[in-house]
C-alpha cells in the first residue's frame, strides 16, 4: 500500500517559462485558429445562435496545436484523427442511448479514449468532442454523423491550415509545425 500512494507524490522537476515571443506567436495562433472557424460559420450562415463550428474541445486543441507544436499529441494525424474518431464514438453513443445521457456519455468518451489509443491518434480535446456529441443539445444531435463531418473535420481542417502558417512564421528555428504527418 506504501507504494501505492507513493506513486502519487510525483517529482520535483522546475518547469521554465516560455519566451515572450513564443507566447505572443502561441496566442496569435489561438487567436486566428479560433477566429477563422468561427468566419466560415458567419459566412456560411450555419446557425448563426448556436455557433456550431465552435466546437468546445477546439479551444483546448488550440492550447495544444498553437501553444505546444511540437508535443506528440499536437501532432496533425493526433489532432484531426482524435477529433474525427471521438466525434464518430460521440455521435455512436448518442443513437444507442438516447434516453440515458450520463451513460451515453460516459460510453462515448471510454470509446474514444480506446478508439484513439488503438488507432494512434491520441488528442486529448478529443474527448471532449465525443461528449460534445452527446450533450451538445438538439442542434448537435440533429446532425448525427454529419456532426463528424461539420462541424468537426472541417473545424479541425480550418485550424490546422491557421496552425500551418501562424506556427511556421516564426523566425525561431525551434518553431515549427508539424514535427511529423504521421
Amino acid at each position: 500500500m506504501k507504494n501505492y500512494f507513493k506513486k502519487m507524490r510525483g517529482t520535483r522537476k522546475p518547469q521554465t517559462r516560455k519566451p515572450l515571443s513564443e507566447i505572443t506567436w502561441s496566442g496569435l495562433g489561438a487567436f486566428a485558429g479560433i477566429y477563422a472557424v468561427w468566419q466560415l460559420n458567419h459566412f456560411l450562415g450555419i446557425q448563426e445562435n448556436d455557433h456550431l463550428f465552435l466546437v468546445g474541445s477546439f479551444g483546448a486543441s488550440a492550447v495544444l496545436i498553437y501553444g505546444a507544436p511540437d508535443a506528440p499529441l499536437s501532432q496533425p494525424r493526433n489532432f484531426i484523427g482524435g477529433h474525427f474518431i471521438s466525434a464518430l464514438t460521440g455521435v455512436i453513443a448518442a443513437i444507442l442511448l438516447p434516453e440515458n445521457i450520463p451513460l451515453a456519455g460516459a460510453l462515448a468518451v471510454a470509446v474514444a479514449v480506446a478508439a484513439m489509443q488503438l488507432t494512434n491518434t491520441v488528442h486529448p480535446p478529443g474527448g471532449a468532442t465525443a461528449l460534445i456529441a452527446v450533450i451538445g443539445g438538439p442542434s448537435i444531435r440533429e446532425l448525427g454523423f454529419g456532426y463528424a463531418f461539420s462541424p468537426v473535420l472541417v473545424g479541425t481542417l480550418i485550424m490546422l491550415i491557421v496552425a500551418l502558417l501562424v506556427n511556421n512564421l516564426s523566425s525561431s528555428e525551434n518553431r515549427h509545425y508539424p514535427r511529423n504527418w504521421l
